[in-house]
């Protein structure tokens, strides 16, 4: 179309185009139930006519506690090296794994990749960028960056020095072209809920999803599920905070607002950043400090956020010139920014950013949030727990004092440390080692031969 559509005119063709296709299917179901030799359309089987759920192993109640009875778990697949969640960090350990040369599995619980970037709509890409406008993020990340700069609306405001802004569904798309492109086997729709371990060493993972509880057994895995689910099941030490937890939106037709009778009023608030997308802006929200690990906090977050969403919208419709514009959608992904983050072997400090402390052992370098300080290194004993064994972390989970929090967690810092810990990983599998007695300055050429800047 070449106008913008609202959101009433998109409604009513949905509605007219819905209720002709639901009046074909009906009269269809009614002919098939009529006549069972004509087909409706639709196709379905009985799979099974009495099944009973397999493997059952139900908790029982005793004197008011619930109790969970051992079982053995069904190993859906084995694999060298397992990430766990599919966020910026996450897809650049797999692929980064994948090309290093051993066999990688990448493990989400939505349905797409991209995590807090494309689900949590995410979209402004900062923290790439130090004083001067030198970009320090870069390999696979950075590779993503200039494929979606080749895509047709994919990308704006791509260029030096600039914070550019993305698509959510075309980085979805990139994520799985470029995961294919590396031959990494795939599991969506599970969510890590233990870690398997021996002694200290951690061996796999334990997933939950609509084919029941199952393991994934691996020689070296990556938590890259930002809250530090797995790592922290396997019995590492951790630091839980609190931050804000908001939830983003996305609003249109800010392309058809009536300048003329808008130029007496207040314009409103919350009005957002451009996308790629025409007439779409991308609203963020800062939202409370509260702990993202409580169920119940959660909960009442996301009804909060969705109510305020609503209702800041139609105050937005109810000002002169700004009638046209509505709500496009609000993000699927609450967005929580901080929970625990790893006591590793090494922490990432604002004192070492200021004094450009460099690593002997650094596996990448992070930005600034818009230029306004130098580069500081990423040492490899922050993705490295204290004590446990065979687990990397990487995002915003890695081993980073609180007052670099808001720079971990940024989207370019997260490919980098994905990166390292993919590279990392393939690495002790081919060396037969412990992810901590990993030959470092063999990591450290793999970067680099895989794009990425060491400093």
């Amino acid at each position: 179309m070449d106008d913008a559509m609202n959101r009433r005119d998109w409604l009513r063709k949905l509605t007219i185009s819905g209720a002709a296709a639901g009046l074909g299917a009906s009269a269809a179901r009614v002919t098939a139930a009529q006549n069972p030799g004509e087909q409706s359309g639709f196709q379905s089987s009985v799979i099974n006519p009495r099944e009973v759920q397999a493997q059952r192993c139900n908790p029982s109640v005793e004197n008011g506690r619930v109790l969970q009875p051992a079982r053995e778990l069904p190993v859906l697949h084995t694999t060298d090296v397992l990430v766990v969640g599919g966020g910026p960090a996450g897809v650049c350990a797999a692929i980064a794994a994948r090309r290093t040369g051993v066999d990688a599995t990448l493990v989400e619980r939505y349905g797409h990749f991209g995590g807090l970037w494309t689900g949590g709509l995410v979209l402004l890409v900062i923290g790439h960028i130090v004083k001067g406008g030198q970009q320090v993020c870069q390999g696979i990340g950075e590779e993503m960056m200039r494929r979606l700069d080749g895509m047709e609306g994919a990308i704006v405001d791509r260029r030096p020095g600039v914070a550019p802004t993305v698509d959510a569904e075309a980085v979805k798309y990139l994520m799985v072209e470029m995961i294919e492109e590396a031959g990494v086997k795939v599991l969506l729709h599970c969510w890590g809920v233990d870690a398997i371990v021996k002694g200290d060493q951690v061996q796999g993972a334990v997933f939950e999803s609509k084919s029941g509880r199952q393991a994934i057994l691996a020689r070296t895995v990556i938590d890259a599920t930002g809250d530090g689910d797995l790592f922290a099941a396997a019995g590492a030490t951790y630091e839980r905070r609190s931050h804000n937890v908001g939830l983003v939106s996305r609003i249109g037709n800010l392309d058809r607002v009536d300048r003329g009778r808008a130029a007496g009023a207040t314009e409103p608030r919350h009005l957002g950043s451009i996308t790629p997308v025409p007439g779409v802006r991308w609203v963020n929200m800062h939202g409370p400090e509260v702990d993202g690990l409580d169920v119940e906090v959660l909960t009442r977050m996301e009804l909060n956020h969705r109510k305020f969403i609503w209702n800041n919208v139609m105050k937005t419709r109810h000002t002169p010139g700004y009638e046209q514009v509505y709500l496009v959608e609000t993000a699927p992904q609450l967005g929580v920014r901080i929970t625990r983050v790893l006591r590793g072997l090494q922490t990432v400090t604002l004192d070492d950013l200021k004094n450009g402390t460099r690593y002997p052992d650094v596996i990448g370098v992070g930005g600034a949030s818009n230029g306004e300080h130098g580069p500081w290194q990423i040492p490899y004993g922050a993705l490295v727990p204290e004590r446990t064994d065979n687990v990397l972390a990487a995002g915003r989970c890695i081993s980073a004092e609180i007052r670099m929090a808001d720079l971990v967690r940024l989207i370019p810092n997260c490919f980098v440390t994905g990166h390292a810990a993919g590279v990392a990983a393939a690495v002790a599998v081919q060396d037969g080692c412990l992810v901590r007695n990993v030959e470092v300055t063999k990591v450290q050429q793999v970067l680099r031969d895989q794009g990425a800047y060491l400093g």
